[in-house]
């Protein structure tokens, strides 16, 4: 390892920067707290702004750089136009079968943007050299960034660190884009990615089960996690008598406002003798205005304002009762199979009981459930829902202890503490191993 005995040089490498308003930033953010200035740097793609909290060596790619990818994705999301308004949102997901003609385009375009030429200039190269990383680490997620890290890997020397947050692997380019040259430019890549792979990490213990079978490598499961000053003491559901107070911390992508609206469809056909209780949902602001006129017919449910870092602690600490939900579609349930969402370990921490509402085979379903932490309901039925609303609001007990469990779970598994040291020591262990030998040049056209 290179420097001085500690914690390895890491290069992170991805299209999300670190900064506390998405998902993978956050979980950047938490996973390398307090990692040495001197040992982080980060190459990103992203038209943002990082934050510098955690690290402070950055350097974006030109999106200029690769002309078909910049301008293709400008005109995808030129706001108002069909192409911002196509489903899915996300390239991973397969277009479904019923999908009109203007998404399937979309879906073919996405592909010939990502799949374009991607050039990486000289001073790129010697910027990554001269910061002589022992470990180049990368959640990937589509064809140019594995590219993107697979030849800044190869040009440092360091072993690649893959982290896979979903199972994109299995979805990406699905639906045939590019008469099939999209799917097999993904495993072209992936197989790339995983010669240059000792040993690889994933967000769920079950993922990382899959991926060993799979990929016939060691993996290891790290998801977000949470800093001990965010733990909340864990409410006593019994001493709430009034309405109660729901909220959803989170994205509206994945149809999840979908599910949301069934949610609060099922608070106003509650029994009249309950105080109606509100659902509070606090999404990216470009969700809220997104998604705004889908909840118009759900006078329970309140779109609340984007929320900051120390925002999120506090409106989860307001709370009665924190939501989560997943979507019932098929071609989401596969992506999301084994995903475990940012929010559930700040939602365990924040000592409140949770709903539960989503395909119960989810990894994130089956983490709250074998937590003890929430009232799941794992089908799409809507009695069922108002049901487990209805013993929610009447049952403060109930509340009592399944926020007294999900809080100890999160002490246990979710701490920012033993999480982070727990990394660390994976990444060091990592770059004390040799780097795999070089891959064949033709396997990368």
């Amino acid at each position: 390892m290179n420097g001085q005995p500690g914690r390895a040089r890491v290069l992170v490498v991805g299209a999300e920067p670190f900064r506390a308003t998405t998902g993978s930033g956050i979980t950047l953010a938490n996973l390398f707290a307090g990692w040495p200035r001197d040992r982080l740097a980060q190459v990103y793609t992203a038209a943002a702004e990082p934050s510098t909290e955690v690290c402070s060596r950055f350097h974006r790619i030109d999106p200029r750089s690769s002309p078909v990818d910049h301008y293709g994705r400008r005109f995808l999301s030129r706001g108002g136009s069909p192409w911002g308004r196509a489903d899915p949102a996300i390239g991973a997901i397969p277009v479904s079968a019923g999908a009109p003609s203007s998404a399937r385009l979309h879906a073919e375009l996405r592909a010939l943007a990502d799949l374009s030429p991607l050039r990486i200039a000289g001073p790129l190269v010697e910027w990554v050299r001269a910061f002589r990383p022992d470990v180049v680490y990368s959640m990937l997620g589509s064809v140019r960034i594995m590219r993107l890290a697979d030849r800044l890997a190869e040009c440092s020397g360091a072993p690649l660190v893959p982290h896979f947050m979903d199972d994109w692997p299995a979805t990406l380019y699905a639906s045939g884009e590019l008469l099939g040259y999209g799917q097999r430019s993904v495993r072209r890549h992936l197989d790339r990615v995983m010669r240059r792979c000792v040993s690889g990490l994933c967000i769920s213990d079950e993922m990382a089960r899959e991926y060993e079978r799979r990929y016939d490598r060691p993996f290891a499961a790290f998801a977000n996690c949470v800093d001990e000053s965010a733990f909340v003491d864990p409410v006593d559901g019994r001493a709430e008598t009034g309405a109660l107070r729901l909220s959803y911390v989170g994205g509206l992508h994945l149809d999840r406002w979908a599910v949301l609206r069934q949610v609060g469809l099922a608070l106003g056909e509650l029994p009249g003798d309950l105080p109606r209780p509100r659902l509070t949902v606090h999404a990216p602001e470009a969700d809220l205005v997104r998604y705004r006129d889908r909840f118009v017919d759900c006078p329970q449910v309140h779109l609340g304002e984007s929320l900051g870092g120390a925002e999120v602690t506090r409106a989860l600490a307001e709370a009665d009762v924190l939501v989560h939900v997943e979507s019932f579609r098929p071609e989401l349930r596969r992506y999301t199979r084994f995903s475990l969402s940012t929010k559930i370990p700040q939602y365990l921490a924040a000592g409140r009981p949770v709903l539960a509402y989503g395909p119960g085979e989810l990894a994130s379903m089956r983490h709250l459930d074998a937590a003890g932490a929430a009232l799941g309901v794992g089908v799409e039925d809507q009695r069922q829902l108002r049901q487990a609303l209805e013993r929610l609001c009447r049952d403060g007990a109930l509340r009592g202890r399944l926020a007294r469990a999900g809080h100890e779970w999160a002490w246990r598994h979710h701490s920012r503490g033993q999480v982070a040291r727990a990394f660390a020591a994976r990444l060091t262990e990592v770059s004390a191993v040799a780097v795999p030998g070089p891959v064949s040049e033709r396997t990368a056209r």
